[in-house]
């Protein structure tokens, strides 16, 4: 069925068309669009990202010997440097924005929980990673320590390795503010860095049912209504207390009792202090949680080394979120098509294949599942190293 089709195209089988068509109508993206539409504008996008072309005179180069192929390959009629850097300034980024949601759904539910974790409870990771931009040429961009950028936030499931929700926000915008726009869910672990110990929005978490593992920012005023007597050091926990804030302003944005966690790590030679309203798991299911924080990090590794969101196609507002997105969905695509599959390749060698052979006329399942694992042992995405050094 799929001889002669370009493997560009056949992985775009892979993507949900009929959603996309309702966000365009939605969103009137198509309206007074004669040419080189919506569709059109996603295929080049994610051919950028999965040819890893470093800009757009890059991307122009490297699909214009091919012109007589657009059509097969959802490009439309006609790209240019002018039409493609037009669309990204003007068209309406929330098409693009909906459309990686509804990807980011997909490869959720294919994934499925791929680790033996040691609660039932979803567990999800929220942390951010600045992509420094530079002012004279990204002038909309706010200062943040005397630079420009933007900033990716990102709510990751640990169980699926998988983003569940993005925000993208100038760089001069604190962590903690976007805690509001999470989408908590009841009786779900959430995992924060030292930068989301905001008490008032700590408690909002306590008000849906949801719990947290926070680390502290600095010495908080606090009195202990129930010590634990906690010392085990082989698993370097060293406190699990009860506690309450006593400072005026803490304690009026968190009333209710916390649980106090100290974990020394011995080989970084560091003290941690950990805050969760969960009085359920033990302290060092506490510490362990906090430990597979570093996953988002990894994530955003992955991200900035193996796709394009460090180099953009346009300097506007629009054109950087836009090119953002498609890093998702092209990220949610090669997750899909390894979950659809059943491949058991990592998912930057696959990656790495499909880069190479995206104007390659062959079926994918000869490209992809004919690979032997033990051939790609480089760059693989790194697992988790459950330590607190860094």
């Amino acid at each position: 069925m799929n001889k002669g089709r370009y493997v560009f195209s056949q992985l775009c089988d892979f993507l949900p068309t009929d959603h996309f068509k309702w966000l365009i109508k939605k969103y009137e993206g198509n309206k007074y669009v004669k040419s080189f539409t919506c569709w059109n504008h996603l295929m080049v996008l994610l051919f950028g990202q999965l040819s890893n072309r470093e800009g757009l005179r890059d991307l122009i180069v490297t699909i214009t010997p091919f012109k007589s192929a657009f059509h097969h390959l959802g490009f439309g009629k006609n790209v240019s440097r002018s039409n493609l850097s037009k669309a990204n300034e003007i068209r309406e980024v929330k098409i693009f924005q909906e459309f990686a949601d509804k990807m980011v759904s997909i490869a959720r539910e294919k994934r499925g929980v791929v680790k033996d974790f040691f609660i039932s409870n979803n567990v999800y990771e929220f942390d951010s990673s600045t992509i420094s931009l530079c002012l004279s040429v990204y002038w909309w961009t706010k200062l943040h320590h005397g630079k420009g950028g933007v900033k990716l936030h990102e709510l990751y499931d640990v169980k699926t390795d998988i983003p569940t929700f993005s925000v993208i926000t100038d760089a001069s915008v604190h962590d903690s503010q976007v805690m509001d726009l999470i989408p908590y869910e009841k009786e779900s672990f959430y995992i924060f860095d030292r930068a989301y110990m905001a008490t008032k929005k700590l408690y909002i978490i306590e008000g849906v049912e949801a719990y947290f593992v926070v680390r502290e920012k600095h010495k908080m005023s606090f009195e202990v209504i129930e010590d634990k007597e906690y010392n085990n050091p082989s698993s370097g926990i060293m406190a699990d207390q009860i506690m309450r804030f006593k400072g005026y302003k803490t304690k009026k944005q968190y009333p209710n009792k916390l649980r106090r966690v100290v974990f020394y790590d011995y080989d970084g030679n560091r003290t941690f202090v950990f805050y969760t309203n969960n009085f359920e798991i033990t302290a060092e299911q506490v510490a362990m949680l906090y430990k597979y924080r570093w996953r988002v990090e990894l994530f955003f590794k992955w991200l900035k080394q193996h796709l394009r969101i460090k180099e953009f196609y346009g300097t506007s507002e629009n054109a950087v979120k836009m090119q953002i997105y498609a890093a998702i969905i092209a990220y949610c695509l090669v997750v899909i098509v390894q979950e659809c599959m059943g491949l058991k390749l990592q998912t930057y060698d696959v990656l790495r294949i499909l880069s190479t052979a995206l104007l390659t006329k062959m079926p994918l399942c000869d490209l992809l599942i004919e690979q032997k694992e033990e051939e790609f042992t480089e760059g693989k995405y790194q697992q988790l190293c459950l330590n607190f050094n860094g």
